[in-house]
């Protein structure tokens, strides 16, 4: 009998206060394999726990190799067996289209809901290499839908990963009933058929094809997902946040469950972080009290861009979106960096008028966000997330360098303007005296 390491542990936890916890597998998990070690007695956590309870010998270990460790448990790899869930595999299937559009070997990606339950993505870029010598590498057709990604996908600024953890499409096929793929190359259009991560055909030439691209379909398997359905506004809020970060991206999500009510919408936004700024506060450019300070910067002490977008309204609180790599964030040195410089610069300005007397304390961080609505996007060669969900940038080197040229941007727009200028001191100066 071999008794597990951390039996101890656990015979310890059942004597502080109950959870009543009933079952729980213990789990490691590597790129294909699960492992499921033993299960904790419905015991623990009522604060009894028999010796032979905490024994564990190899019999307890039970190895799930391939896509089987993936169906029995799916929300480690998309995050849920629901709505979300079914959103992450759509993301996970578009992320190679968009990032062909943001590559410069595709113009636009089409996003299809289906009548009969499924979602159709297509691109028109090159088209998948069917046996991964393509001129741009990565692995051919099959193995891409088949074989099980590690790590978290391709890094650096230019690729966007929008999935749970960028393991790839072939995980959508393992939770999928049937997946199809079509490549059109070269005038010819080449198909192939797959299940619950499996090839179920050869790749077959189909006939010839006007123009090139590549289409991946695939209907989620309802032993898994039950009667989950896909959100159109859950899809079409995360498409419309990555049209604003990546000038230039084209995306059209269609909906043909209903064919009495199709629903239909392209998503392209030319002037990026101030559109989606224009968009957050519910007017265009034109309507609203003042100007919208915008600006693209690359700083290479941070191996990346920044692209900042912010204006003062005549509504309470404030609106901060920030993205790190078109991923969302709650918080992070990027954020921290906007605040620093938004601070530095007001409250310099309101010095050299007199406003603040040498003695005076600045306004602080808290002070300058009422009416304030901004998005702070950053793209990095390596960037560094912390916390389980990865939403908090890590890297140091961002707070200073955003902050340095959130700061030059906002100085020179409040010397370029004294009446609105003061406008923005007048409404800081507000909200202090309310505090």
């Amino acid at each position: 009998m071999i008794r597990h390491p951390w039996a101890d542990r656990f015979r310890t936890a059942a004597h502080t206060p109950a959870h009543d916890i009933e079952e729980k597998a213990l789990t490691w998990h590597f790129p294909g394999i699960l492992l499921l070690w033993g299960v904790l007695p419905d015991t623990i956590g009522r604060g009894i726990v028999d010796e032979e309870a905490t024994r564990y010998d190899a019999s307890d270990i039970q190895v799930l190799e391939g896509w089987e460790a993936v169906r029995k448990r799916p929300g480690m790899y998309i995050g849920s067996t629901g709505e979300r869930g079914l959103r992450h595999m759509v993301f996970e299937v578009a992320d190679r289209a968009v990032n062909e559009v943001l590559d410069g070997r595709a113009a636009s990606v089409d996003v299809t809901l289906t009548p009969d339950g499924g979602v159709r993505v297509t691109d028109d870029g090159p088209g998948i290499a069917l046996d991964g010598t393509g001129a741009v590498g990565g692995p051919g057709l099959e193995a891409l839908l088949t074989q099980m990604r590690t790590g978290t996908g391709a890094e650096g600024r230019h690729n966007v990963t929008q999935g749970f953890c960028g393991v790839g499409p072939a995980v959508v096929n393992a939770l999928s009933r049937r997946m199809t793929a079509e490549v059109r190359c070269e005038g010819a259009r080449w198909v192939q058929e797959y299940a619950r991560g499996m090839a179920t055909t050869p790749i077959t030439e189909a006939g010839t094809a006007a123009g090139s691209g590549t289409t991946i379909a695939f209907w989620p398997d309802a032993d898994i997902f039950g009667a989950a359905e896909f959100s159109f506004d859950g899809l079409e809020e995360r498409f419309r946040e990555l049209a604003f970060l990546n000038q230039g991206l084209d995306i059209s999500l269609t909906d043909l469950r209903r064919p009495d009510e199709p629903r239909s919408v392209r998503l392209r936004f030319p002037d990026g972080a101030r559109d989606f700024v224009a968009f957050l506060d519910g007017r265009t450019a034109a309507s609203a009290p003042m100007d919208t300070i915008a600006f693209e910067h690359e700083d290479p002490r941070m191996a990346g861009t920044m692209e900042v977008a912010f204006r003062w309204c005549d509504r309470p609180g404030e609106r901060v979106r920030t993205f790190a790599n078109s991923r969302p964030t709650v918080d992070g040195t990027h954020a921290v960096g906007f605040r620093d410089g938004m601070t530095a610069a007001i409250t310099a300005y309101a010095r050299e008028q007199g406003l603040l007397t040498a003695t005076d304390p600045g306004f602080g961080t808290g002070r300058i966000g009422e009416g304030l609505t901004a998005v702070v996007s950053v793209k990095l060669d390596r960037p560094e997330f912390k916390g389980s969900t990865r939403g908090v940038l890590g890297n140091a080197e961002v707070r200073d360098c955003v902050g340095q040229a959130v700061r030059d941007h906002l100085g020179r727009w409040l010397e370029e303007g004294p009446e609105r200028a003061a406008a923005v001191i007048d409404r800081i100066a507000r909200g202090v005296r309310r505090d």
